[in-house]
């Protein structure tokens, strides 16, 4: 097979010919479970690209020491500063946001590993639990002063539930949550659910428990299909029910600083992101809330 496209460095811009619903507001949504290897990632830069396609401006805050968001958006990671700097107080959002190369409004700031020690540096910090928010406020009227208002914010989370997914949980006004279908995909759900529990009891009472994203998903085991049932069941109107299949393109794509949007667009897995954008976007227009039931079909192709 010939892999000569994918491996190529992205050139130009990608743009969606349907351009996608602008959200009412901002959306401030973190993506969250202290799961390790469930897609979160994954999820928050493909779901990113695709609103960028769709016309949106789209900046992900990568959370996550790993910096496995900013390698896959190819930005620098150690020459400029990024979060670590802005919990730190030493910088501003607003002068360490990367371009995205080949999209037409997408931003990144970056994190590398020193971000592992901003869980401790936090801890003596008055409202640490704030020093995102207070950040991300800040931004936020620096783009609308700028006429460049943004339409989404991600937040992608480390795999734990400390101080740095406290801070994401505070800042935002959404939380989605990847669910792996496969086993022991469920456990440790209910740990997340108390910790935003109480992060909006006690931190922000606008948080909303908002999105499930199935990732990983292969249609033909039993497994799989129970997993995703179980969230049917529990979260019928949160739950955006078009599944993100176990794909190879997906999960090569990062190998080589991209997307699978850029990778390979015409992929299950590129399809499947392009829809899930779609309709979170569609909740997004539709109320406020985002708290939306919109039922799509689980067979054919949803553009």
């Amino acid at each position: 097979m010939d892999d000569s496209r994918e491996t190529k460095s992205v050139v130009g811009v990608r743009r969606l010919k349907e351009a996608m619903d602008k959200p009412a507001t901002l959306r401030i949504i973190t993506v969250a479970n202290q799961k390790g290897g469930v897609g979160k990632t994954t999820t928050t830069v493909n779901l990113a690209a695709a609103l960028s396609m769709g016309g949106l401006r789209v900046l992900v805050i990568d959370l996550d020491p790993q910096g496995n968001a900013s390698t896959a958006f190819g930005v620098e990671q150690l020459e400029n500063p990024g979060i670590y700097e802005v919990l730190m107080g030493e910088t501003t959002m607003a002068a360490c946001a990367q371009k995205v190369r080949g999209f037409p409004s997408l931003e990144c700031i970056s994190s590398n590993t020193s971000l592992a020690q901003a869980e401790i540096e936090l801890v003596p910090m008055v409202a640490r639990e704030m020093r995102l928010k207070e950040a991300i406020a800040e931004l936020i009227e620096v783009r609308i002063q700028a006429g460049e208002p943004l339409d989404y914010i991600f937040i992608d989370c480390p795999p734990s539930l400390g101080l740095l997914t406290i801070n994401a949980l505070t800042a935002a006004k959404e939380m989605l949550i990847p669910i792996q279908c496969e086993y022991y995909a469920l456990e440790g759900l209910s740990q997340l659910l108390k910790t935003f529990e109480l992060v909006k009891k006690r931190l922000n009472a606008e948080l909303k428990l908002s999105t499930f994203v199935l990732t990983m998903f292969d249609g033909r085991t039993r497994l799989a299909n129970d997993v995703a049932n179980e969230i049917r069941k529990h979260y019928p109107n949160e739950l955006i029910d078009i599944p993100i299949p176990r794909a190879v393109r997906v999960s090569e794509a990062p190998g080589y600083q991209q997307t699978v949007m850029t990778y390979d667009a015409s992929s299950p897995g590129a399809i499947a992101y392009m829809s899930v954008a779609r309709e979170l976007a569609a909740r997004g227009k539709v109320s406020d809330s985002n708290v939306v039931s919109i039922h799509y079909k689980r067979e054919g192709e949803i553009a």
